[in-house]
């Protein structure tokens, strides 16, 4: 049965205001023909004023935790938002979104604030966000191919996530994927996820922007569809993580989100969220948000140092949080024009800044990739300074899902990670099995665990 829904309507706009070009969304676009600016998709608001603010509440409030196709995905339960022209039949999906909103007494009491929570968008098919994203991307690929579209596999740069869930869909889809990444600078799990999906992965001796270069002249051949956040249906879905944390806040906006960033399409996707959610009468009030961005990689943030009066791209440094190792990010001008819109900032955290902030949030019941605690430690940073005050409401977006990061947990636990806080590593202890030696250990362990707190 079709789910067609004819009287809402997306297109792709130049994000160039005074060119404003657009494009149907089936032409292999994903730069400005007129002025090599980005694109956006870009909706027609006045079908969706239709209905009131309290209308869209409603209906997505009766989707949520849906067992019935596609309400089943946290991305399709918002479709109208999305690509409403999508025929059930075309949407692939393995049931990404409805993430869990982590929340610890414990942990928001000790930081002083009114509530704090953490966005597991990790918790997904994949173990990332990047899922929420690439269900549209392949929707859209599979509605072009019925509409005469001739594409032969669609492709992606990736320093790992990006790769992972791109190859899932695709295989799903009986689609060939094609993924390029940075020789040795990915983790063993994010590496044998596209293997074994069956895409052809290809490991390039250079980082990500290297691949990035190579991905987008392969993709100037006809019939190899472009799959990076470059392409923007890519931030449809992943925009959806916006009002789905206001849903699980019961409609309440919090003061502040802090956004992980690497390549820098999540932070103007979910802005886009927040924002289409103000249009229409979901919300009254914006978010401020935070990007956060590791020190060896940080563009954005010295743009910010200078009011984003300029922007340089930069030689990314090796980081732990290897996903946003990215020196030259696509998204750039969509990111800036998005903190420019939330009253924004951008912070930095260094390697032992995020290991650290990593491993003391664990201690509240989590367990955070690097990237998470790249804005954990921005979190901290900035309510040491006072611009996040004590009582304000923080939702944390994590990214990835820590299973995938197993020997940054390991090296951080053995105390191989130079300058992190030995009080936080917590190293197994090997014991003769006697009583005495093991209540030795227990009370070492108790008396530990005291100084922590």
């Amino acid at each position: 049965m079709s789910s067609t829904l004819t009287r809402y309507k997306a297109e792709f706009r130049c994000i160039n205001e005074s060119c404003a070009s657009v494009y149907d969304l089936n032409e292999v676009v994903y730069e400005c023909k007129k002025c090599g600016s980005l694109l956006e998709v870009s909706h027609d608001l006045d079908a969706l004023r239709e209905k009131s603010g309290q209308e869209w509440r409603d209906l997505f409030d009766s989707r949520f935790r849906s067992v019935q196709f596609p309400n089943t995905s946290g991305i399709w339960n918002k479709r109208e938002w999305v690509l409403p022209h999508a025929d059930n039949s075309e949407i692939v999906s393995s049931g990404e979104g409805l993430s869990h909103l982590f929340s610890s007494d414990r942990f928001t009491k000790d930081l002083g604030l009114g509530g704090l929570w953490i966005k597991q968008c990790g918790i997904s098919h994949t173990g990332s966000f990047k899922d929420l994203g690439m269900t549209v991307l392949l929707t859209q690929v599979r509605h072009m191919l019925n509409q005469g579209v001739p594409i032969r596999a669609v492709a992606c740069a990736s320093s790992g996530d990006t790769s992972a869930a791109l190859a899932s869909y695709a295989a799903k889809a009986g689609i060939p994927a094609i993924i390029f990444l940075p020789a040795g600078k990915v983790s063993q799990a994010q590496l044998i996820q596209p293997v074994s999906n069956g895409a052809q992965v290809i490991a390039l001796e250079t980082d990500f922007d290297g691949c990035m270069k190579i991905v987008k002249e392969v993709t100037k051949e006809a019939g190899i569809y472009l799959a990076n956040s470059m392409n923007s249906l890519r931030i449809e879905g992943q925009k959806t993580i916006a009002p789905e944390i206001l849903q699980q806040l019961e409609w309440e906006v919090p003061d502040w989100v802090i956004i992980p960033g690497g390549n820098l399409g999540n932070v103007s996707a979910l802005g886009a969220g927040f924002e289409m959610a103000e249009k229409l009468g979901l919300i009254r009030k914006r978010p401020r948000i935070v990007l956060a961005q590791a020190e060896n990689a940080n563009p954005l943030y010295l743009s910010y140092l200078k009011n984003f009066q300029e922007f340089a791209a930069m030689d990314a440094k090796p980081t732990l949080a290897s996903a946003i190792q990215i020196g030259n990010p696509v998204s750039v001008q969509k990111a800036i024009k998005t903190l420019k819109s939330f009253n924004g900032i951008v912070e930095q955290a260094g390697e032992e800044e995020l290991s650290d902030a990593a491993a003391r949030a664990d201690l509240y019941g989590l367990y955070n990739d690097p990237h998470t605690g790249v804005a954990l430690a921005a979190l901290y940073k900035l309510l040491a300074k006072g611009t996040i005050h004590k009582g304000e409401k923080v939702v944390v977006v994590s990214t990835a899902h820590g299973l995938k990061f197993t020997e940054f947990k390991l090296k951080f636990h053995e105390g191989k990670i130079a300058g992190t806080d030995p009080k936080l590593a917590n190293q197994i202890r090997s014991c003769r099995p006697e009583t005495g030696p093991v209540m030795d250990e227990i009370a070492k362990f108790l008396q530990g665990r005291a100084k922590i707190s």
